[in-house]
């Protein structure tokens, strides 16, 4: 007999466990963060900047995020078409695409939140839902007929996020209702409606409201009418069936395998088919590829994928991974063995990794300037172990030089005030630029190099110890330059083999410049 969700042993019990728990949740410090950071990552993509260059940016600013998202990007289900590793954040996104990089980062924030809870296995099952939902609701919104419907894998992503946290934080509620499911004679809202006093996606709601998440995102998570399913006019509306859908299908991958998995997400294709225009071939290919996804991303964040079944694995196109090439572990290039300065020790192969990655950006017809100006000045500070670079160009208007990218330590406060006027001064600078040479500068306190920095600089970067110049000059007319400095000294230097490849980069660079 299901138990109906008014029937209480204790009348103000569910409200009570609801209420506790949100409480509870509320109090967690690092959770307020998690909202302030999906939320960014969300508005970066209707920001009126270069999103891809914000997106790096935030990236970038954590240490963890930038290695899980190269990890990611050098799996074998992305490098089976490029085949070089991936060594910078700014290749990623044009590798792997900008709302592919944006999910995977809301993901992993999502995951670093809660993989270390206690419960480890049912925490780490919900979440490995919540990804596959992501990224199903990423492939979804690829084939979606609304604009920006890239939002759909967020809001996929959160479908789940009321099981996540309530395995998190009240385990044995969450096994209490696990245990009232599988006696088959109650619905999951039936069983979180007695014992939790609403449904998971409700609970999800609650949360997510707490954390300022975005109106459209938590609207997405309510509940679909019974039966098949109609197409809607509204995205809105559409967000809602996709994110339902997607929860559904990651249901059927984390518990079917093999020819099961077709079997098991008929009953959605009979729902939702027709309302998300998919056919069974559809539905087929989406099934192999999202499983496969889910465990390179599992995989990228350290989250065992015990709980899925096993089987052959296969790649994208249906080839034995056995057969294939291994995984290229970007830990092997962005690796912690670093000279006392901070500069990586395989600095070159880094640099070589850089030039590659231009030389294939510089091959497509769909690269763009700042794209390429960003993965340069990226290669630079992370190849040589920098703690703040810049990209310093000539403003016509203002006839001064401002810098229009920049990256590392108070970036957007140091990018601000690096600006210095147009006419020639006997400061490093303009000596770069007039004389078209490349400085590298291993110890910035000696007299005659002090003598030579410009007012402005000593204010903007006191404590700037070692530093590049590199000119940026056209048919002897100085375009800008490349700034880039840590705050100790580089007594390692710069070798010959270093040295060119760095001008190799500037030399790219400078062709992009002139062809455009």
């Amino acid at each position: 007999m299901a138990i109906q969700p008014s029937v209480h042993l204790d009348e103000h019990a569910p409200e009570s466990a609801r209420d506790r728990l949100l409480v509870k949740i509320n109090e967690e410090s690092n959770l307020p963060t998690l909202g302030v950071s999906i939320t960014k990552v969300v508005e970066i993509t209707s920001s009126s900047e270069d999103p891809v260059a914000k997106l790096a940016h935030f990236v970038l600013a954590d240490v963890a995020l930038t290695q899980k998202i190269l990890r990611l990007s050098n799996t074998i289900h992305y490098r089976t078409s490029s085949g070089a590793p991936v060594t910078t954040i700014s290749r990623a996104i044009f590798l792997l695409g900008f709302n592919s990089i944006k999910t995977s980062a809301m993901a992993m924030l999502l995951v670093d939140c809660f993989k270390d809870k206690s419960h480890a296995n049912s925490v780490r099952r919900e979440l490995i839902q919540a990804l596959c939902a992501s990224i199903v609701g990423r492939e979804m919104a690829q084939r979606g007929r609304f604009q920006d419907g890239e939002e759909a894998a967020v809001a996929a992503l959160f479908k789940n996020v009321g099981k996540v946290l309530v395995a998190s934080f009240d385990h044995p509620l969450y096994t209490r209702i696990q245990a009232m499911l599988q006696t088959g004679k109650t619905s999951s809202q039936e069983a979180s409606d007695v014992l939790l006093g609403c449904s998971y996606e409700r609970f999800g709601e609650l949360a997510l409201q707490e954390w300022n998440i975005p109106d459209t995102i938590i609207q997405s998570l309510a509940p679909l009418p019974a039966g098949e399913l109609k197409k809607v006019t509204t995205r809105a509306e559409w967000l809602r069936q996709v994110a339902s859908f997607s929860d559904a299908l990651a249901s059927v991958i984390m518990t079917a395998g093999g020819a099961n998995m077709t079997e098991k997400a008929r009953p959605l294709l009979q729902r939702y088919g027709k309302a998300l225009e998919l056919d069974q071939a559809m539905l087929d290919d989406m099934l192999v590829r999202v499983e496969l996804e889910t465990r390179q991303l599992a995989k990228s964040m350290d989250i065992a994928m015990s709980d899925m079944h096993t089987g052959d694995e296969v790649d994208a196109n249906g080839v034995p991974n056995e057969l294939l090439m291994q995984d290229y572990d970007s830990g092997e290039i962005q690796n912690d063995q670093r000279h006392p300065s901070g500069k990586p020790m395989q600095a070159r192969d880094l640099l070589l990794a850089g030039v590659q990655d231009v030389t294939q950006m510089l091959a497509s017809e769909s690269f763009k300037l700042n794209d390429l100006i960003l993965l340069v000045l990226e290669t630079l500070y992370s190849s040589m172990g920098f703690r703040f670079a810049a990209v310093c160009l000539r403003d016509l208007q203002s006839v001064r030089y401002v810098a229009r990218l920049a990256i590392g330590e108070n970036y957007l406060e140091r990018q601000k005030g690096f600006a210095f006027p147009g006419k020639p001064d006997q400061n490093l600078f303009h000596l770069a630029m007039v004389n078209n040479v490349d400085l590298m500068i291993s110890d910035a306190s000696v007299p005659k190099i002090q003598n030579l920095l410009p007012e402005w600089h000593r204010k903007l970067l006191p404590d700037a110890r070692s530093f590049i110049i590199l000119p940026l000059v056209i048919q002897k007319k100085p375009l800008g330059l490349f700034y880039a400095d840590r705050a100790v000294n580089a007594d390692e230097g710069v070798p010959p083999d270093e040295t060119a490849l760095i001008k190799t980069l500037k030399s790219q660079l400078l062709a992009a410049m002139m062809r455009g």
